[in-house]
């Protein structure tokens, strides 16, 4: 053969080599990119449920009731990963997914010499029979094997191998991968094992049904030997490793799976229903906003509240704590006992539609203070009253007359609560509850007045957000049960002067002796109490500190029970929780907000609520919002002059007779005759039938002088700063003060001879009315046009 034959029958024979190892790549390129399964999805996951500080709530079965927590092969201890491979599969990332040494061998032992059956399995064979469900003991089982495993190797990286082998692996039970086992035995992430932990979770994969535990907690002795047989392997690599040799003489402890732990049940169930319902996957690690320690402390109060109270009749009760900085659900309380059938305990009552009975009665004051119908000093009138077709009563069936709209608020009267929500007007309460969320409502006809009242159904969780929305001075923001959840800007629908009045006047009301027997200054808190129509439901909602509490006491079947009364059931045990959280939490304290910039306060009579005459003899003082709070000059209290020789009213003129000036209070016919019903003597202001104004004071009435009459004042376009309008006036000699409205909105008070100033916001026509203290006014038109 000539050489140059040779050259090129070696060239030819290169040449086939070369094309052959091109297409074996080509087609191993080609397995890799054709479109199949990641292992991953073959896999149904457990989910593991954390607190907000990493504590696990439940670890969930997975869709084949096992415990499989998928974890990351970078999450999982290097040490575990390093220990199972020396253990299981030293040339694992070398061979094509099958050791014929291995298999050789384990025939030998199993055939040959009939000792205890020995597969020799890589790991890559190993994932094969759990993903396929193989039966290897036959030679043709173990042939099936080697071809799964040869179709593994094909399709998906070494990487991707023993991750998913590491995810699957049998740890004892229905405990598969190292993910959920080194949570159920240890309580532990898997990144974070020690090594005697690690080590012993790579052993136990060989020997799976073996006992793990021998005395309850402590590992077996047989686990142990094994664990410590490859501790003396691991030492040939890692000799600096000697030094932990005492470790692995320590008893380990393994936490029985019946121990594992159960927390914040409720909450952990309603995340599970949102995902059914969403049909969205949950991940297998997801954070919630629960704080365990304050879980705890809630799930406390209530066993030992409804144990105490079982003799009343209270078996049951829920609570539900909120952080209002972030909206987050730090605690939520479902029900008394979770396992306790009786009581129906698995019913999440935090999420159950009930009548809120008085706790939404915050919120028409709220609106009220918006709409400019009333301050917190308005003086209401707790009378019989009909609205309509409707006519509401109080809980005690008692009227106490004139009441100040605090004191209306704090007393739940009910009256001047439905006066108020008839005077609102876009939005009404409806509305207002719609557009804060309150599902499942009815229409507006069909709940009417009795809506103030509790005629219509909240959740617990829809009350706290509208307490925190008080707390957050009228932003709306929904609430979090996720970690994840995102935090959003919300939404107004209060004003922050209208939320501060409001939880201001929440914060006078005194706590309930059977709280706690004596009043405490602590961290204030703003709470009202609500009682469902014929005692159903029992509950206290409030704020304090960072917190929003909802506290709820009654019978899930709805059942009856004379002892569900807000202040008797529900507050108790809001207070217990309270007293409790400041005892574990001493540094707690109210997150810092401002007041509100468009707030005043104002003197006023406290009689009538209105700004004080020279007559009022008692005056407070009251929040006020500038050109929305209605105000006007108190008439209660007026002088009349008396004749000394008839004792009536003098008739006019005065000047040849000798009278006395003498104060009566003016009621309403409607207010005097509750005063007459309760037994509280009120004199009433005499008459003199003889003559028409008998006893009225000499005195002239205000007279305007500025603005102008039948003028027009001018506002320049784009003034950096508009001139104001002066008020002035001229006054009676007994005249010490004047007050000044524009279209009824009350603008400031003045003294005769002084001006007050006063900024129009646009174009138009006013009405500039002055009052002085004796109730004597003026008034005109004012208007204003825009020039350039």
């Amino acid at each position: 053969m000539s050489v140059a034959s040779f050259l090129k029958e070696h060239l030819v024979r290169w040449q086939n080599w070369l094309a052959a190892l091109a297409l074996l790549a080509a087609l191993l390129v080609g397995c890799r990119l054709w479109p199949h399964e990641p292992l991953r999805e073959r896999l149904p996951s457990s989910t593991a449920f954390y607190d907000d500080s990493g504590h696990l709530l439940r670890l969930t079965l997975a869709s084949d009731q096992q415990y499989r927590l998928w974890v990351p092969l970078s999450a999982i201890s290097p040490q575990l990963v390093e220990g199972v491979l020396l253990h299981e599969d030293r040339w694992f990332r070398w061979h094509p997914g099958f050791n014929p040494w291995g298999l050789a061998r384990g025939a030998w032992v199993t055939y040959v010499r009939h000792r205890h059956p020995q597969g020799g399995s890589t790991i890559t064979m190993q994932l094969a029979r759990l993903l396929w469900q193989l039966d290897t003991r036959t030679p043709l089982g173990k042939l099936r094997q080697v071809a799964r495993a040869l179709q593994l190797e094909l399709f998906y990286s070494k990487h991707d191998i023993l991750e998913t082998y590491l995810n699957d692996a049998p740890y004892g039970g229905n405990v598969q991968g190292v993910g959920a086992a080194s949570l159920a035995y240890f309580g532990k992430p898997s990144g974070a094992l020690t090594l005697p932990e690690a080590l012993t979770l790579a052993v136990i994969p060989q020997e799976p049904s073996r006992p793990l535990q021998s005395n309850g907690v402590l590992i077996n002795p047989a686990l142990a030997q094994a664990r410590n047989r490859l501790y003396s392997q691991w030492l040939r690599k890692h000799p600096r490793d000697a030094s932990l040799k005492p470790l692995f003489a320590l008893p380990l402890m393994l936490r029985p799976l019946a121990t594992l732990p159960f927390e914040a049940p409720h909450a952990v169930d309603q995340l599970l229903a949102a995902q059914r319902t969403s049909g969205d996957v949950l991940s297998p690690i997801v954070t919630t906003t629960i704080d365990l320690g304050l879980q705890h402390a809630l799930e406390r109060q209530v066993a030992n509240y409804v144990r105490r109270n079982a003799p009343r009749g209270i078996k049951n009760a829920a609570a539900l704590l909120i952080d209002t900085r972030d909206m987050g659900i730090k605690a939520m309380v479902g029900s008394a006992n979770y396992f306790d059938a009786g009581i129906e305990g698995q019913v999440n009552g935090t999420d159950a539609k009930r009548s809120p009975g008085s706790t939404l009665k915050p919120f028409i004051y709220a609106l009220g203070f918006d709409q400019g119908v009333l301050h917190p000093q308005t003086v209401l009138r707790d009378v019989p009253s009909s609205f309509g077709p409707y006519t509401p009563e109080n809980f005690d069936g008692h009227f106490l007359g004139p009441i100040t709209a605090t004191q209306a608020l704090i007393r739940s009267r009910n009256i001047p609560a439905v006066w108020v929500a008839s005077q609102l007007h876009q939005p009404s309460l409806y509305d207002f509850l719609r557009e804060a969320g309150v599902g499942r409502m009815a229409s507006e006809q069909h709940y009417g007045l009795a809506l103030v009242l509790g005629g219509g159904e909240v959740t617990m969780q829809e009350l706290g957000d509208l307490y925190a929305m008080l707390a957050n001075r009228g932003m709306l923001q929904p609430l979090r049960l996720r970690a994840d959840d995102p935090q959003v800007a919300g939404t107004r629908l209060l004003s922050d002067a209208a939320s501060f009045m409001v939880m201001d006047m929440l914060r006078q009301n005194p706590r309930p002796d059977a709280a706690f027997g004596s009043e405490r200054t602590q961290l204030p808190v703003a709470w009202k109490t609500g009682t469902s129509w014929a005692f159903h439901d029992a509950w206290t909602a409030g704020s304090f500190g960072p917190y929003v509490l909802v506290v709820w006491v009654g019978n899930f079947d709805g059942t009856a029970n004379p002892a569900f009364v807000g202040v008797e059931a529900a507050a108790p045990l809001f207070f217990q929780i309270v007293d409790a959280l400041r005892a574990e939490r001493p540094r707690m304290h109210e997150p810092i907000r401002h007041m509100p910039a468009n707030l005043k306060r104002v003197e006023i009579c406290l009689a009538s609520g209105d700004l004080p005459s020279q007559w009022c003899p008692q005056r407070g003082w009251t929040w006020f919002i500038p050109g929305k709070s209605p105000i006007r000059v108190g008439n209660i209290y007026r002088p009349l002059v008396m004749d000394d020789a008839s004792g009536l009213p003098a008739c006019p003129p005065y000047a040849d007779k000798r009278t006395h000036v003498e104060v009566f209070e003016f009621w309403p016919s409607d207010l005097a005759h509750v005063f007459a019903q309760a037994g509280i003597p009120r004199r009433k202001p005499p008459q003199n039938p003889a003559c028409r104004d008998a006893g009225r004071p000499d005195g002239d009435s205000p007279q305007i002088t500025s603005p102008l009459r039948a003028s027009t004042y001018a506002m320049r376009l784009h003034q950096d700063q508009p001139t104001p309008i002066a008020f002035s006036a001229t006054a009676d000699a007994d005249a010490h003060a004047l007050y000044w409205f524009v279209d009824d909105a009350y603008v400031g008070q003045g003294t005769p001879g002084n001006s007050l100033f006063w900024q129009p916001r646009n174009a138009g026509s006013y009405r500039v009315r002055v009052v002085d203290d004796h109730g004597r006014s003026d008034e005109r038109t004012l208007a204003v046009t825009l020039v350039q």
